[in-house]
Formats: C-alpha cells, sequence, structure tokens
C-alpha cells in the first residue's frame, strides 16, 4: 500500500516537471535557425507546434501566425495592416491594456491584456510580458504606459524579446538562451555598449540586435556590438526577411 502511495506521487511529479504537452525540446543553437527579423522589432519564431509573431510590421509575404505579441502602440510595432497579413481566424493576441482595448473592437475573445508581471500559456508555449520602458528619455515609452517586453519559452528555451526599452534594472531579475535587443540610439538605448550591457544583464547566450538600420541605427553599430561582446556572448546578425 505504501509503495503503491510513493510510486503514484513520484508519477505525477513527473508529470509536472516535463517540458508542457506538445511542447517538443529544443535546443538554443537549433531555434536560433527558425527565428525571422523583418526589421523594427518585428520577429517570427517557428516553434515546433505554433508560429510566434511579435510586433509584425514591412511584412512582405504573408503567413499565418498561431500567437501575435504586441509590445506597444507606435505604428511601426502596432500595425493593423500587418496584422492582417499574418492572422487567421484562430489566432491568439497577446498586448498592453492600450492596444488590447483596440484590437477586442476586431477579435473579442482572442486577445489577452498583458502588463508587466503577466503570464500566460498559448498553444503549450508559456509567454511572460516584462517591463519595457526608457529611463532616460522618457518621452518615447514611459514607464507608466506599462508596456513590455516578452520572455517566450519553446521547448524549454528562453526567448527575451525586449520591445522598446534602455537598459533597465529588470533585466538583471531575469535570464535568457536568446535575446532579441535593439541597437537604435533615438528611441531605445542609449548606446550600443548599453545595449551589450543589457545582453550581459539578461545572461543571453546568444543575442540577435534588431530595431536598427530604418529609423535609427546602422549596419556599423551591429558590427560594433559584436566586436563589444566577442569572446562573451554569441551574436548571430540577422538579415532583414
Amino acid at each position: 500500500m505504501i509503495r503503491t502511495f510513493l510510486l503514484t506521487i513520484v508519477v505525477l511529479y513527473s508529470c509536472f516537471t516535463t517540458v508542457p504537452s506538445g511542447a517538443a525540446p529544443v535546443q538554443a543553437d537549433e531555434l536560433i535557425d527558425q527565428i525571422h527579423w523583418f526589421g523594427q522589432a518585428a520577429v517570427r519564431i517557428d516553434a515546433p507546434n505554433a508560429i510566434v509573431c511579435i510586433d509584425p510590421y514591412n511584412i512582405s509575404t504573408p503567413f499565418k501566425a498561431d500567437v501575435i505579441l504586441i509590445t506597444h502602440k507606435h505604428e511601426d510595432h502596432y500595425s493593423p495592416e500587418d496584422i492582417a497579413k499574418v492572422k487567421s481566424d484562430d489566432t491568439v493576441f497577446a498586448a498592453p491594456e492600450d492596444v488590447a482595448a483596440d484590437l477586442k473592437k476586431n477579435h473579442q475573445n482572442k486577445v489577452v491584456e498583458v502588463a508587466p508581471g503577466s503570464s500566460i500559456t498559448v498553444k503549450s508555449i508559456p509567454i511572460k510580458a516584462v517591463p519595457a520602458y526608457n529611463a532616460v528619455k522618457t518621452k518615447f515609452h514611459p514607464r507608466k504606459n506599462n508596456w513590455v517586453g516578452y520572455i517566450i519559452t519553446v521547448g524549454g528555451v528562453d526567448v527575451y524579446h525586449s520591445g522598446d526599452t534602455e537598459r533597465i534594472p529588470e533585466m538583471k531579475t531575469f535570464k535568457c538562451d536568446i535575446a532579441l535587443l535593439p541597437l537604435g540610439q533615438t528611441y531605445t538605448m542609449n548606446s550600443v555598449e548599453e545595449a551589450a550591457d543589457a545582453a550581459r544583464d539578461v545572461q543571453a547566450k546568444y543575442v540577435i540586435p534588431i530595431h536598427y538600420g530604418l529609423y535609427e541605427g546602422t549596419k556599423e553599430d551591429a558590427v560594433k556590438f559584436h566586436k563589444l561582446l566577442k569572446d562573451e556572448i554569441n551574436v548571430i546578425l540577422k538579415r532583414r526577411e
């Protein structure tokens, strides 16, 4: 009787300590190849069981996303025109309060409102909203707006999409395997060096620079970023798709 009871506990424990059902384990270096950058902060992650799209913008070839995550309301992050190119009738949205209120006009029950600290799971993919704001250039992304970045866990690999942010203290409170960080120095980071420090703060194993080469930041900044983190963190320079 006691033996049977202990065996039951072991079985139940194993059920709650594995990768979520339907989420096949992956390696960070494999997932890197499944991350696509469209310019600015627009990114698609081809997870084994779902397609996740963050801040779709400048999408030239339509596709169907299972999950669309919006970081904030600026038009190069919340673009209804580009959302229309990647959504389906079954797409689930997550967005901060001001964007969620707008999305609900057309998508109703498929919209989840998030704020820093919120956690949701969609298609067996855990997603956590984290703070994203300007500490210096506060007029662009004030902390009071409760705009967000996201940590998306794909098969046990944590992918951090920072949204539009400077290096902020909260970055030292979590870690990730892959970080997507902005290099633009007008609206986001104050320098390329600051972006490199942010990558160190989150203890990233890989980092993909984003949010440069269109309205702010240059290819040269990406090369400098790569050099600053040489021998510390694997920097992956993606071509815009």
